[in-house]
C-alpha cells in the first residue's frame, strides 16, 4: 500500500514523435531524482524490447533500469510502498487502467513521469495519451528533425504500410517528419474538404 506524503504529487508528461528525445529526457529526470536520493521505480511495456528488455533506453543509447510489465495491473502489483518517483516509458502502449492508477499515485504524493508518442504514424492521437495529457500538471512536447526537409518534426512516418497501429521498431521502420512532409496519401489525391479522389 502506498503511504501518504506531506508534499503534493504531480503528473508530468513528455511527448512528441519518434527520435525527439523523449526517453533521453525521461532518463535525465530520473538521474536527477537519484542524485536527490529519492526512491524511484521505472517501468516499460514488456512488448518494447528494441534496445534493452529491462531498461528504458534511448536512441542515443542512454539507459535506466526498468521493470517490463504486461499491463497496468502488473504495474500496480509491483509498486513499492515507499516509492517517491514513478516513471513509465512508452505510455501509448498501455491500457486504460493506467489512467486511474497514475491519478491515484499523484493524489498520494508520488511524482509520476510519463513519456510516449502523442500521435501514431497516421497522425492520429495514440492510445491513452490524449487523456494522460489532459490530466497532467506539466507537459513537455518535443520535436525531432524532419528527415525530408530539416524542419522541426512533430510526426512519425512509417516506411512500411503493414502491422496495424502498433508496430514496434526504430529507424528501420520509422522516420521523423514535419507536418508538410508527413504524407498519409499522395497530396494530389486530397481535395480541400479532406476527401480523397483520383485513382487508387
Amino acid at each position: 500500500m502506498v503511504v501518504e506524503r506531506q508534499r503534493p504529487g504531480t503528473l508530468e508528461v513528455i511527448c512528441g514523435p519518434m527520435f525527439s528525445g523523449k526517453s533521453e529526457e525521461l532518463i535525465r529526470r530520473l538521474r536527477r531524482a537519484r542524485i536527490a536520493r529519492q526512491r524511484i521505480q521505472a517501468f516499460k511495456p514488456a512488448l518494447d524490447d528494441r534496445y534493452d528488455a529491462v531498461a528504458i533506453a534511448s536512441h542515443a543509447e542512454s539507459r535506466f533500469e526498468a521493470l517490463p510489465v504486461a499491463d497496468s495491473l502488473e504495474l500496480a502489483r509491483l509498486l513499492e510502498p515507499d516509492v517517491e518517483v514513478v516513471a513509465i516509458d512508452e505510455v501509448q502502449f498501455f491500457d486504460e487502467g493506467l489512467l486511474s492508477l497514475v491519478e491515484t499515485m499523484a493524489d498520494r504524493g508520488i511524482r509520476v513521469i510519463l513519456a510516449g508518442l502523442d500521435l501514431d504514424s497516421e497522425g492520429r492521437p495514440f492510445g491513452i495519451m490524449p487523456q494522460v495529457l489532459a490530466r497532467a500538471e506539466h507537459v513537455l512536447k518535443l520535436q525531432a528533425i524532419c528527415t525530408e526537409c530539416g524542419a522541426g518534426a512533430s510526426r512519425t512516418y512509417r516506411k512500411v504500410r503493414t502491422g496495424g497501429q502498433v508496430l514496434v521498431g526504430a529507424a528501420d521502420l520509422y522516420e521523423a517528419r514535419c507536418r508538410h512532409c508527413h504524407r498519409e496519401v499522395d497530396a494530389s489525391q486530397v481535395t480541400l474538404d479532406g476527401a480523397t479522389g483520383g485513382h487508387e
